[in-house]
């Protein structure tokens, strides 16, 4: 039996999918913007895509930080000048590492991991004091702390669970650590625009509800923090979605990776496109396109790298940069 024509017109409005309500940002990010982007490693799929676009960034120079508290205790470290000494590394397993950072900062010197930490908190002080926008990806309200010192970690470098305890930061909490963190970097640069989001990773070794529960407080404590009146709160710190993009907007299997556990390329496609509508400045859509098109050209592989096409090809290449970097002044490839 053939469908109505009430039927068919419903058929092909019928909606698939959930779309999570965007609201465009004031003082968006452009290419005069500094941006800073600290957290989890879903920060670092944004930051890539900031860094492909050639917008200003400093992406995660302690590496991966999932805890409010791993980036209050940075942040805190930076502003207040206090280095990176010998009673702050350990070593284990032929490498010398720091509680307080990622293991990717983890060296076999302990005179060039202190280095390499120092200049990395020289890296963030500059960006805390210049950046015109911070994003803070916030991954998982667990935290593990030293039971030797009593101290939060950032990481616990496979050291046996024995000697850590597990703790799940209440709302209140966290609230204080957003408080605190937003705090010391407006004390030193009142201008910055903060930007809080919280990671659609789930953290699945924690368990399915407890990441569930550990997410809510993540999510109630940034609102909770946002939305209240305080001398340094709201005016200049939003909320950004990307956990209820893949949550609500993308909920099918077919946007994680093979692990179940992280955004598949699509994924994060989807929610950078999210991003960009809401923060990036369509003043900037042009100069991305352009930038998107010199990226591809750079990543060509000739058949015959010294045939006269590839030659001409690489002259335009240059032209196209050249000119752009007339009007980007800071553009680098």
């Amino acid at each position: 039996m053939r469908l109505s024509v009430f039927a068919r017109k419903k058929r092909r409005i019928m909606k698939l999918q959930t779309k999570i309500p965007l609201v465009k940002q004031q003082n968006q990010i452009d290419y005069n913007s500094k941006v800073l982007l600290l957290g989890s490693c879903f920060v670092e799929n944004m930051g890539a895509k900031l860094e492909y676009y050639k917008f200003q960034t400093l992406l995660n120079p302690f590496g991966i930080l999932f805890h409010p508290l791993a980036i209050e205790k940075l942040v805190f470290r930076a502003i207040s000048d206090i280095v990176f000494t010998e009673k702050d590394v350990f070593f284990l397993k032929e490498q010398w590492h720091c509680f307080e950072v990622h293991s990717v900062l983890s060296n076999s010197s302990k005179e060039d991991l202190l280095q390499q930490l120092n200049d990395s908190l020289f890296s963030l002080k500059k960006y805390l004091l210049n950046a015109t926008h911070i994003v803070f990806t916030y991954g998982t309200a667990w935290v593990y702390r030293f039971i030797e010192t009593n101290s939060v970690v950032a990481n616990c470098y496979k050291i046996p669970q024995q000697q850590f305890t597990k703790e799940l930061s209440s709302v209140e909490e966290i609230t204080a650590s957003l408080k605190n963190t937003l705090s010391l970097i407006k004390n030193v640069n009142p201008a910055v625009t903060f930007i809080n989001t919280v990671s659609p990773v789930r953290h699945l070794k924690d368990g399915f509800v407890e990441n569930s529960v550990s997410k809510s407080h993540l999510i109630t404590a940034i609102h909770h923090f946002i939305n209240q009146q305080s001398p340094i709160s709201n005016l200049q710190s939003f909320y950004f979605p990307s956990y209820e993009i893949m949550m609500d907007e993308l909920r099918d299997y077919r946007f994680y990776k093979e692990d179940m556990v992280h955004p598949n390329n699509t994924a994060i496609q989807i929610i950078w496109e999210a991003f960009n509508e809401v923060w990036i400045s369509s003043e900037t859509r042009t100069l991305q396109k352009e930038i998107a098109s010199i990226q591809n050209g750079l990543q060509h592989r000739p058949f015959n790298p010294e045939s006269e096409d590839h030659q001409l090809f690489l002259k335009k290449l240059d032209a196209k940069i050249s000119t752009l970097q007339k009007k980007i002044k800071h553009l680098k490839f």
